[in-house]
């Protein structure tokens, strides 16, 4: 089986390919632009490998992508790339409408240009997987949880270019018969994720000794999916899934933001201790503009269906996030010393302090 996973060099898409070329024996093609959180040392261990190719390309050339295709004759597309991170939605939001839905609809195209040339017998397993995310649903109020047939209300550049590329990919099942499948997952965490996103930014500021600031009153809840886990899932879903459903993935793992980052500060105690406890770190900020109270995800459908579930509690996932930060400083430190340094992103909104800040 040979499969395209885009946006490959990224934090899930790295896990996904590490998965799929050193666990399930696949041969992958890892497609990325390689922006500012790409990072090609994420793929070291398959750079080499003969079952692994890497393709510096863009989703929205769409001659490339042709050309792509006919030259790799996929098996699948998992499409990971996308720009994700909402405070720079905020600020920018024309890089998300391009990558995420201009981006997309040429890669829809490429697929289905090919996958309408091929024999019947790889014409009927073909699969492109679109990976999506749980901010197209919008805010959930205390109670409850997003089902697949939850309407759409998306509340933020990011996921608005999110919600408007799962319909693209919708579109191209219902009218074009392009066998897609569509996930959602909740939020991500784990080894190799940029250090603009909650956990990987409060447990390098926690080491560095910096500030750990939290939006608001860090009462906003989100559903925590270790990123292992989710390569699980998708590779579930590129299998078992039923051509033009939706699943949702998550970690059954709800958390406050204070809370993530008051564990964080002690797992860092307990490994590298301080004079000064790190919960004296934390510092409350001016909040996100129109920030979602609360996600979380029903997951029962995937569970049913295909038999996934979580294997990793929050506390376990989160002990293995810190304690990789900690032995690969090599991988944290160029990032922190040159492509980002910690600085608030998404203040374009208003006229907030310069401290950085987290919270997806």
């Amino acid at each position: 089986m040979k499969v395209i996973v885009t946006g490959g060099a990224g934090f899930i898409g790295s896990a996904l390919v590490l998965k799929l070329v050193l666990e399930e024996g696949v041969d992958v093609v890892t497609v990325d632009s390689l922006t500012y959180a790409a990072n090609l040392s994420s793929l070291a261990p398959v750079m080499n490998h003969p079952r692994h190719l890497f393709v510096h390309a863009d989703i929205r050339d769409g001659e490339a992508m042709a050309d792509l295709f006919e030259a790799e004759m996929p098996d699948a597309v998992i499409h990971l790339a996308a720009e994700s991170h909402v405070d720079r939605s905020i600020d920018g939001p024309k890089a998300f409408v391009d990558t995420n839905i201009v981006g997309t609809s040429c890669l829809l195209e490429a697929a289905r240009h090919y996958w309408s040339g091929l024999p019947a017998s790889r014409k009927g397993a073909f699969r492109f997987h679109h990976v999506s995310t749980d901010e197209v649903y919008g805010s959930l109020g205390p109670d409850g949880a997003f089902r697949e047939t939850t309407p759409y209300a998306p509340n933020s550049p990011y996921s608005a270019s999110k919600a408007a590329a799962d319909h693209l990919v919708r579109a191209w099942h219902h009218t074009y018969g392009l066998p897609t499948l569509i996930t959602n997952c909740s939020n991500n965490y784990g080894p190799r994720q940029f250090p603009e996103k909650l956990i990987p930014l409060m447990v390098l500021n926690g080491l560095e000794g910096k500030p750990l600031p939290v939006y608001g009153k860090g009462e906003n809840v989100r559903d925590w999916l270790f990123v292992e886990d989710h390569a699980d899932a998708l590779w579930q879903v590129l299998n078992k899934g039923q051509p033009g459903e939706v699943y949702n993935i998550g970690g059954e793992a709800e958390r406050t933001n204070i809370d993530v980052v008051r564990e964080i500060c002690e797992l860092l105690d307990q490994s590298i201790p301080t004079a000064r406890p790190r919960r004296e770190l934390i510092a409350f900020v001016a909040d996100r503009p129109g920030h979602d109270a609360r996600y979380a995800m029903d997951i029962s459908r995937i569970g049913a269906k295909l038999g996934w579930s979580p294997r990793h509690s929050f506390e376990e996932g989160l002990e293995k996030t810190v304690t990789w930060y900690l032995d690969n400083r090599d991988w944290w430190k160029s990032i922190r010393s040159g492509r980002y340094s910690g600085a608030r992103l998404g203040l374009s909104a208003g006229t907030m302090p310069r401290e950085a800040a987290a919270g997806r």
